[in-house]
């Protein structure tokens, strides 16, 4: 008995302290609305989940504490933002493990609304997610600027695609180039790392995308068809 325990893996107690983290249904509701990139208030998460703004704030404080968000105060406002892109990949995978169901119906029009915006076109984090960033993917694909049949990464051809569109990648950190993310609506991989979130930093400047709703959707507006057309040969019925 004494040797079983003494061999127990040391990295076990901190799985299980992660994993009863985001094993509550409100902490998991407020990291699948950070999921988004941006920093919420308090009271914002707090309407999301739900809950009091009393508990909501116990819920922060684990989540803080924890390593999986960080948190700033500006006067009387707390904001919380996701810790890094290791925490959105890590609960954006977990989220392509449960769904969505097949039983899981809309129970309203708003819900039916809000669930097709979120499968068109999404934020995941920092890049670009739902079918749009899937036809992103595929067309990149396609016209040889990345590879998918060893693990994602841009061609050569790639790497010069996004410069000669104007799209700037920092390749002075330690995240990789190119990254698959798995895709929880369309269940397939999609492009994440750096060059994914430049990818969706500049359709957003650029006015490709906007954000709608109060969560992580984006549509792609008539220029943004244009510009997809033009640089990737994205038909513009896939966006819709």
């Amino acid at each position: 008995m004494l040797d079983r325990m003494a061999s127990k893996d040391p990295q076990a107690p901190h799985l299980a302290r992660l994993a009863s983290l985001i094993a509550d249904e409100t902490r998991a509701a407020c990291l699948l609305a950070l999921l988004d990139g941006r920093a919420w208030t308090a009271g914002e998460l707090a309407r999301h989940a739900g809950v009091a703004a009393s508990t909501l704030s116990e819920h922060l404080g684990k989540l803080v504490a924890g390593g999986l968000l960080t948190e700033e105060r500006q006067g009387r406002h707390r904001y919380v933002r996701l810790a890094d892109a290791r925490v959105a990949q890590l609960v954006e995978d977990l989220a392509a493990q449960v769904g969505p169901r097949a039983d899981q119906r809309p129970r309203n029009l708003r819900e039916s609304s809000a669930g097709s915006a979120m499968a068109r076109g999404r934020t995941c984090y920092d890049h670009l997610a739902g079918r749009l960033g899937i036809a992103v993917t595929d067309a990149l694909t396609s016209r040889g600027l990345l590879r998918q049949d060893t693990g994602f990464a841009l061609t050569d051809a790639g790497v010069r695609w996004f410069g000669t569109t104007g799209i700037s990648l920092d390749r002075s950190g330690r995240r990789p180039l190119a990254r698959a993310c798995l895709d929880w609506t369309e269940r397939r991989p999609h492009l994440a790392g750096v060059s994914g979130a430049a990818l969706c930093r500049h359709a957003l400047e650029a006015g490709w995308c906007v954000r709608i709703g109060s969560e992580r959707a984006v549509k792609v507006t008539s220029s943004g068809e244009r510009a997809l057309w033009e640089l990737l040969g994205v038909e513009a019925r896939v966006l819709r």
